[in-house]
């Protein structure tokens, strides 16, 4: 046991459809060692979603869904822990990312009021529970220092993917869109570029009662439309200049229904499917094509890995650049967020920072998160 570093990263996305749970080895190349995904109940995942937007007694619903939601982190690690033969004392920490309930950054519309960031999953629960000493609530730390608070991966994507002899980009697809710039020379960069599956995955869940468009196959089957994804692509996040990020506040069902109502006319469900799947790709791709003409290699990970109609798009949108999935360096995309949070506890425990000030804006690199102790 002398020779590894076990941790565990806990995370739930934008899309709150699950709680993905890894066992990780950080002795020296972060190794993957297990996994576990904890499904959510569909009326887990409304009452989330309702806390993303402003509406009738938030901190009753927020305080009771916090410790429920700590329960289910729990939960995951324990489920994962009995998948292996380890037991909590050979964790050395766990790294819970939570899950977002508000993101208001510097550069949204509330720019004149204080700016934070709020994650949900109680790490005082966690630790009680599983017998392990969490750390929790990283956002906060970067947002105190000037930053966003978002995105937080690309100083492990760095860690993991950087290679002196290539310009790589990782593009991370979950409910929002993300990429890491990681260039030959110069400094990493990174930011979020809008949104990944959740607008996709919020139509099909209401027309087809679907939690998601299985390998895009709804969306292949309708027609992007060009005045649609036109007026989605004047939404004022795409103009703002990095460092930036965003979340479900900016991009929903309710402002995806304001856009569908400039059109004066109605499409058919696949068809609106069909454009946000073109959105998604051309604001990813944008974002890549202006980082430089060079040549780069995009790896992409987050369950948008899987949206084979999405991958083809994306590629016929990129110039100079050769794309496939993190699978290709043996790494599954959909753990990659959740290994990116048990190294950011291992940050943090060793008081190290965890964020990139040139991704986030922060003033300076800070040690993130805080610390849970088991006992």
């Amino acid at each position: 046991m002398s020779n590894t570093s076990y941790y565990i990263g806990l995370m739930s996305g934008t899309s709150a459809d699950a709680i993905d749970a890894v066992l990780v080895d950080l002795s020296q190349q972060p190794k993957l060692l297990a996994q576990h995904s904890l499904k959510l109940s569909t009326d887990l995942r409304t009452r989330i979603h309702a806390l993303c937007l402003p509406g009738d007694n938030e901190i009753e619903r927020m305080g009771a869904l916090d410790v429920e939601l700590g329960e289910l982190f729990a939960q995951a690690t324990q489920e994962l822990l009995a998948s292996t033969a380890m037991s909590p004392q050979n964790i050395i920490a766990i790294g819970s990312h939570g899950q977002t309930i508000r993101h208001r950054p510097p550069g949204t519309s509330l720019d004149t009021q204080r700016h934070f960031s709020l994650q949900i999953g109680d790490p005082n629960v966690i630790a009680q529970q599983t017998g392990i000493t969490t750390v929790a609530d990283f956002r906060r730390r970067d947002m105190a220092a000037g930053g966003q608070g978002a995105p937080l991966v690309p100083a492990f994507h760095r860690a993991i993917f950087a290679q002196p002899q290539v310009n790589r980009v990782i593009v991370n697809i979950g409910g929002m869109a993300n990429i890491t710039w990681l260039p030959k020379e110069g400094m990493a960069l990174g930011f979020d570029t809008g949104p990944g599956n959740v607008l996709m995955d919020s139509w099909i869940q209401t027309h087809l009662g679907l939690g998601y468009d299985k390998q895009g196959d709804w969306a292949k089957s309708g027609n992007s439309d060009s005045a649609l994804v036109k007026t989605m692509l004047q939404h004022p996040f795409f103009a703002q200049q990095a460092p930036k990020s965003t979340g479900r506040e900016a991009f929903n069902a309710e402002w995806l229904h304001e856009n569908l109502m400039l059109l004066e006319r109605s499409l058919a469900p696949a068809d609106v499917q069909a454009s946000l799947l073109e959105l998604s790709a051309q604001s990813i791709a944008q974002a890549i094509n202006d980082l430089s003409t060079e040549p780069k290699e995009v790896l992409v990970c987050g369950g948008g890995a899987y949206n084979q109609a999405l991958m083809l798009r994306l590629e016929q949108c990129l110039n100079r650049a050769t794309l496939a999935s993190t699978a290709s360096l043996g790494i599954a995309p959909e753990w990659i967020e959740a290994m990116a949070f048990a190294w950011l506890a291992q940050q943090t425990l060793a008081r190290q920072p965890g964020n990139l000030a040139a991704v986030t804006g922060a003033a300076k690199e800070v040690i993130l998160g805080g610390v849970y102790y088991a006992g």
